[in-house]
Order: structure tokens, then sequence, then C-alpha cells
């Protein structure tokens, strides 16, 4: 079809000329509204941010028509339909060539970076995070593991006690000092132990009323002893004098002090009954025999007293030893001998400071007992016992005792 064939199909309708008039307006307010907003973006990130709101106000408040045109959508309810028409193609003065319809605006970009992606400050802020994580849980896992192993560890077993080699030393019950000093070098151990145990550093004598004494007679304590193996006597002595200490803190000197007794008098009264004395429930009479002589001043008359100024244990004494003049002789001198005459034990001591309550003054040998004692009160009573025992004597030949 030539040019001059054509016909405007607009032209003998004015209403659809008044319709494409207002298009084409409409388009040439959208190119210059485009063109302006360029403009803006190219001024700076202020300008940028107002031009791309209003650009997005204006492309939201187009005719509805033109937004069914752009969006593919039917024309408004408000205008009368149009009949189908193929589109103008004239190009006349009041037209302009048709535009490609503006793009939808789309979600904003974010201010910290491209669209959808985070900021670097961001991640860097959740790589942080995400490393303070992993070190918390790290030293939890660590402690966790500490705390196992310690539960898990064995306990610790003590370091192995090295052995001490020790003995055992038996002091018997009533031995004086030299007689213990036999017996230790027997056993071997170190030291002179008579010369030893005349004084001894850090026991004090006159605390038991014997500053005087000559040695540590009666308080060297008799007992079994664990020494060690090369012990010597001095850790002997030591052990003897703690040990007098610990049993005489448990014995009631009540009664002796009554009686005006220190526990130095004490000490002789047991070691004359340890030696004269077998039957432990004789101990006590024996006790009374000589409070009760101390009481009247009359000598005790103890022969045991003269075997240990003698040192003589074993052969009988003479009578006319008996009648010699020296300390240690009761049958001549009243009172109590200079010192114990041995190192009693625990039970003669407390019977030598808690005494029967008796009268008896007088105690002979038994003849055919093993050290058994007559206890009589009067002369005539002990004069009676005394012939019975020079009879048995007489008749073995000896001692008359079976032990």
């Amino acid at each position: 079809m030539s040019e001059s064939d054509w016909h405007d199909p607009f032209a003998d309708d004015p209403e659809a000329a008044e319709r494409e008039r207002r298009r084409t307006e409409r388009e040439a307010r959208r190119r210059e509204r485009q063109q302006s907003l360029g403009d803006k973006v190219r001024q700076g990130d202020e300008s940028r941010g107002g031009a791309e709101r209003e650009d997005a106000e204006e492309s939201l408040t187009a005719t509805p028509r033109a937004a069914g045109r752009e969006a593919g959508a039917e024309p408004a309810a408000a205008e009368p339909a149009e009949p189908a028409a193929p589109a103008p193609r004239a190009r006349t003065p009041d037209s302009a060539p048709a535009q490609a319809s503006p793009q939808p605006v789309g979600p904003r970009k974010p201010l910290g970076g491209s669209s959808g992606a985070p900021s670097r400050t961001l991640v860097a802020r959740r790589l942080l995070a995400a490393v303070v994580l992993i070190g918390a849980a790290a030293a939890v896992i660590f402690g966790v593991t500490k705390v196992l192993d310690r539960i898990n560890q064995p306990e610790p077993q003590p370091a192995p006690v090295a052995e001490v080699k020790v003995r055992d030393l038996t002091i018997p019950e009533g031995l004086d000092r030299n007689q213990i000093a036999e017996l230790t070098e027997k056993e071997g151990l170190k030291g002179d132990y008579a010369e030893e145990s005349k004084r001894f550093k850090g026991f004090d004598l006159a605390k038991y009323g014997a500053e005087d004494a000559p040695n540590l007679e009666g308080f060297l304590f008799p007992a079994t002893y664990e020494l060690p193996k090369n012990g010597t006597v001095k850790d002997l002595i030591e052990r003897q004098l703690a040990a007098f200490e610990d049993n005489l803190a448990g014995i009631d000197l009540g009664y002796a002090k009554s009686k005006n007794l220190n526990v130095y008098d004490v000490i002789t009264i047991a070691s004359m009954v340890e030696r004269e004395i077998l039957v432990p429930e004789e101990r006590k009479l024996a006790a009374a025999v000589i409070y009760n002589r101390l009481k009247t001043g009359t000598p005790l008359g103890i022969d045991a007293t003269i075997r240990y100024e003698d040192q003589n244990y074993d052969e009988q004494i003479l009578l006319s030893r008996l009648n010699e003049q020296t300390p240690y002789n009761t049958r001549i001198n009243t009172g109590l001998p200079p010192t114990p005459i041995g190192n009693p034990g625990l039970a003669s001591l407390e019977a030598a400071a808690d005494p029967a309550r008796s009268d008896v003054f007088f105690f002979v040998v038994k003849p055919g007992t093993c050290g058994e004692h007559v206890f009589v009160e009067t002369q005539a009573e002990f004069d009676q016992a005394s012939a019975e025992y020079q009879t048995a004597l007489e008749a073995e030949g000896g001692s008359p005792t079976e032990c």
C-alpha cells in the first residue's frame, strides 16, 4: 500500500485522537523525567537517594492505562472500551516514536555493598564471633579433658619407706643399774651403761626430791624396748626415763604425800617391795609393813638392802654381816636406805604409793612355797614364824622354797 492510500483510523474518531494526544504527552513527560533522573544520579550520593525515591513515586503514580499496558493488564474500567484496531503507524508532528516501557522498580540495594551480599564489616564481625565461639568451645573441651584425666588418674602411691632394722631389749623388773649394764653388754649395745646412767641431760632429779641422788637408780623403768639395730645405751636410757615419767603420771601419790613422803621415797619403798615380793597379792602388805615401821621408827630389817650394797644376789648373808654398820644395813639403821635398791615396775610403784591399810609389822618366808610370806603383827608371831623357817632351812641344807 502506498502512502497515499494510508488512512488514519483516528481521523474520523475525535475521542481516539484525543486519547492518542494524551498518550503522546505522557510519553514526552516520561522521557523528560528519565533524562532528569540520569542527571541527578551523577550529582552524588545524597541527590541520588532522593531521585530514586522520586522516580519510584512517579512510576507508581502512572495512569492505570499506561500501567496496564506495561504490565499486560486489562484497561481500567473507568474508560470506555476501545474497538480492536491495529496500532497507529503514522508519524505525525504531534507524535513521537514509542519508547520501551520503564522497568518495574525493584528492591533497594543495601548501602554497604552489592545487592544480596553482606557488608565487609558485617562479614568481619561474623568471622570474629565464629572464632570466639570456636575458641570457647576448645577451652571447654580442654578443661573437661583435664578433669577426666585427673579422675581417671590412679591415686599416687606413697614412696616406699625404707625398712628400719630394730631390735627388742627386755629389762626385767627389779634389776639395778649394774645388772642392767651387764645385760646391755651381753646384748652388744654400744656404750657404758653404768657410766651413762649416772645423769642424763634433760632429766631433772630435783623434780622428784632426788637432788642428792648419786645416779638414776630407781628411775630406769623396766620394760621391753624397741631400739635401732645399731642403738646405744643412751638410746635405751632415754626410753627408760620417758617410760618412767609416763607411768608415774598415772599413779595416785596422795596417800604417800599425806605421810610426808616424796616421789623419791616412794620409788625407794617400791624397789624394796620389788626385791622381796614374788607374789603380786603381797605387794601392798609388804608396803604396809614398811609404812608401819617408818611410823614407829623401827628398823625395816629388809636384807635385800644389804644384798644391793654388797651386790650379793646369790650367796647367803653371814650373820656377822647383818651386824655391820653400813649405810644400807636396815637391820641396824632406821628409816629408808640412801637410794632405791633397784628399778621397780608399775605394780610395785602403785603398792608403795598406796599400801594396804593393815597393822602388819613383820613378814617371814613361808617354807615349802615359791616365795610366799607369812604377815604378822606381833613379835611373838614373828618369832614363831622365824623358828619354822630356820628348821626348814636346816632340813633342806639351803633355801626351803620350791622355786
